[in-house]
């Protein structure tokens, strides 16, 4: 291609530039001119491209594709998405929780699954995760629960000891830290994990029956986990491993998969059931509500700007459609409000304006103004109106899924019920979920991570903690953690300069 065939270098205005390569300057060694237009722009945007990252799940990337309905669930949601055949656009987004945009993408992390159905009926975001559960159940204590797995303030380090400190003072995270220091704690790739609501949300169906619900997003390439020795050499070797994963099967036609399953749960039974439906640190045993199919979600196009695209998108899980709604999660309820408000603080108060958030249907707002505002905004920019301005249709919307609530204002845990104890269902996973090669792993991972400047009367508390959720598995970290902490790090020991381990040793 000649250069007279190549597109011409452009400022934001459009108007073409004399040169890609040279300032205007007052000769050949003179100095710059103020007036040189495109070089300020250059430098402008420059020092303004980059936008607050985000505070937990900054690390990420994703891609588009569609979901349609493969069974027939319309007796428990009247939602469009999920009618038999449907077919719906999706954006799916992947991260880790605690690093920060440049971290390593195989740390050891929950992995954020978060998903954007682009419907009929408006946008319905399910954010979520890569476990069934979460590290606690209100939402007092998530701010406290992310500075503590982030960096320290004096030295700008993360720190074991933080983290084993508030997990050790916080019974209800055993569940979650089971996981997170079990095999699916470093998830091989996107490809081979799972995602989960881990909340609890509602269905409605034509007739205005309601159901309590969790989706789950089963992977169909099949779950595949790094040991901890694979993700700290692939750390080493290529820090964005699984956003170079999922883009380059993509690029091939690889296209990966998942089939969504839900466990359904009669709106009645949520009152007498045995654990709380609504508490994030549980799981619904699929013993008492089996997983029932639903659909398939296929990721087929990658992003072709990742800042536009996929910085830029925003998730929140207050973006719910008629047939669907919240429920009296505490930490969903808190999540409808912080998700929407750190998108109005990182991208503007227009943030559904800019495209990858934009619904594919008509929106008819009183939203008027603020920075950004790029949609005309025609009078009446008022309610109640008397000139033809859009009016509210309680046909077309179920509210958010309504349900009956009363009682005294109180500062409390949920309401105990008879297997609501902080423990049993981590004993469980370990028990009977977990094979014997799997508990071993779980026993090194955990070690390993104590050993890493977790102080001393955390570190015995951190025993505890195990041995409360199996006597067993605490007795055995308590064990290898006494039996290594005396050791040499062998990695560090093999990478050591030769030259100065021998002039130490002389020394």
């Amino acid at each position: 291609m000649t250069i007279r065939e190549r597109r011409p270098t452009t400022t934001d205005a459009g108007i073409p530039v004399a040169s890609d390569e040279h300032s205007l300057s007052i000769g050949p060694d003179g100095p710059l001119l103020l007036q040189d237009h495109y070089l300020i722009e250059q430098m402008a945007n420059f020092n303004r491209e980059r936008i607050p990252e985000r505070q937990p799940h900054a690390k990420g990337g994703g891609a588009f594709g569609t979901f349609e309905v493969t069974q027939d669930v319309s007796a428990f949601t009247r939602a469009a998405v999920f009618q038999p055949g449907a077919k719906t656009d999706v954006l799916i987004r992947f991260s880790t929780v605690a690093g920060e945009r440049g971290s390593p993408d195989t740390w050891r992390d929950p992995r954020g699954f978060a998903v954007k159905f682009y419907t009929s009926e408006g946008n319905l975001d399910i954010v979520g995760n890569n476990t069934p559960v979460f590290f606690i159940k209100d939402p007092m204590k998530f701010q406290h629960f992310i500075r503590s797995q982030k960096r320290r303030s004096d030295n700008n380090l993360r720190d074991h000891d933080m983290q084993w400190d508030f997990w050790t003072l916080s019974p209800e995270s055993a569940h979650q830290v089971t996981w997170l220091m079990g095999d699916r704690g470093i998830p091989r790739t996107w490809r081979h994990m799972n995602g989960y609501s881990s909340h609890t949300y509602m269905w409605i169906n034509a007739a205005g029956e309601r159901f309590w619900v969790k989706y789950h997003f089963k992977t169909d390439q099949g779950v595949e986990c790094f040991t901890q020795d694979e993700a700290d050499q692939m750390a080493s070797i290529d820090t964005d491993y699984h956003q170079r994963d999922l883009y380059e099967h993509i690029r091939d036609g690889e296209f990966p998969t998942w089939t969504l399953k839900m466990q359904i749960m009669p709106f009645e039974d949520a009152k007498t059931y045995r654990i709380n439906p609504f508490d994030l640190t549980k799981v619904w045993p699929h013993s008492d509500y089996p997983l029932r199919e639903v659909g398939r979600l296929t990721l087929n196009r990658n992003v072709t700007d990742y800042h536009t695209e996929m910085e830029q998108a925003a998730f929140e899980p207050n973006n719910i459609v008629a047939g669907t709604g919240l429920s009296p999660d505490k930490m969903l309820l808190a999540r409808g409000f912080s998700y929407s408000d750190a998108h109005r603080h990182r991208l503007g108060v227009n943030y559904k304006q800019i495209p990858v958030n934009a619904a594919k249907v008509p929106v008819h707002s009183y939203s008027k103004d603020g920075a950004m505002r790029v949609h005309n905004v025609s009078d009446p920019v008022y309610a109640p109106n008397s000139y033809g301005g859009p009016a509210a249709r309680p046909d077309l919307t179920d509210d958010g899924g309504l349900w009956y609530a009363d009682g005294e204002m109180v500062r409390a845990a949920y309401t105990q019920r008879p297997d609501d104890d902080d423990w049993s269902q981590a004993g469980t996973l370990v028990r009977e979920v977990l094979d014997d090669a799997a508990r071993t792993r779980l026993v090194d991972n955990i070690v390993g991570h104590l050993l890493n400047g977790v102080s001393e009367p955390i570190l015995r508390r951190a025993f505890e903690y195990w041995r409360n959720v199996d006597k067993d598995l605490g007795d055995h970290v308590e064990e290898g953690v006494l039996a290594k902490r005396s050791e040499l790090d062998p990695k560090a020991a093999k990478q050591a300069n030769p030259a100065r381990s021998s002039a130490q040793a002389k020394a």
